[in-house]
């Protein structure tokens, strides 16, 4: 297949931007498109706080329950949850297959962000990997995610541009992101290896033309 290049970070590191800049960059040199691998679930609680009333209380609850479920230790609360966390990743398994059926027809894909199995809970791991099951039902859904995860991070890409940044800088881009759990990214993401794949590592602080052209030399230098 035509290769991939996923680009991995903290919240803040700037992947968006630079997954946009580097599918500019190669458009001209091959076919090139970029698919977003992330579950999104953010920008959906964000919106829910912006609903009348309700809003802003609706959505702190649902963010306990996210909490709650990425924490070791803690049980999942309830299957209502397990099924909300299964439905996003079986949204993500979608749009996994659409990058694959792009390398078959051989566009080179650059991800934003990437599933991986290393971490459960959060990062784009397994949701319903990290806290207790509570009932059977929600342990069978647990089991049946965590296959998918496993299948999907067998699939390894071809160089992986991995952002560093620390937990302050990263909330100062975007502080409307809780910083204990930008903590726990930052702390996670070297411990990310994407199924033996080759990683490079940048620093996200750099000046941005500098992170720019190392990323660009890193994939041409990957994919020939």
């Amino acid at each position: 297949m035509a290769p991939l290049i996923a680009i991995i970070g903290c919240d803040g590191s700037g992947k968006s931007t630079l997954t946009a800049d580097m599918v500019a960059a190669l458009a001209g040199e091959r076919p090139v498109a970029t698919r977003y691998l992330g579950l999104g679930s953010g920008a959906i609680g964000e919106r829910i706080k912006r609903w009348p009333l309700i809003g802003p209380a609706v959505e702190a609850r649902l963010a306990r329950k996210g909490k709650q479920t990425r924490t070791t230790g803690a049980r999942i609360p309830g299957l209502a949850t397990a099924l909300v966390i299964y439905g996003f990743s079986l949204l993500r398994r979608r749009r996994f297959r659409q990058v694959l059926a792009l390398r078959r027809q051989g566009v080179t894909v650059v991800t934003d962000r990437y599933p991986q199995t290393d971490v459960p809970g959060f990062y784009d791991g397994p949701g319903l990997s990290a806290a207790a099951a509570s009932s059977a039902p929600v342990a069978w859904l647990a089991a049946r995610e965590r296959r998918l995860y496993d299948w999907m991070a067998s699939h390894t890409p071809t160089l992986v541009l991995r952002l560093n940044i620390d937990a302050e800088t990263a909330h100062a881009r975007k502080p409307e992101h809780d910083l204990a759990l930008l903590r726990q990214k930052v702390a996670a993401t070297p411990l990310l290896r994407f199924n033996g794949a080759a990683i490079v590592d940048l620093d996200s602080r750099a000046p941005y033309a500098q992170v720019r052209q190392r990323a660009l030399d890193a994939i041409r230098a990957a994919i020939g």
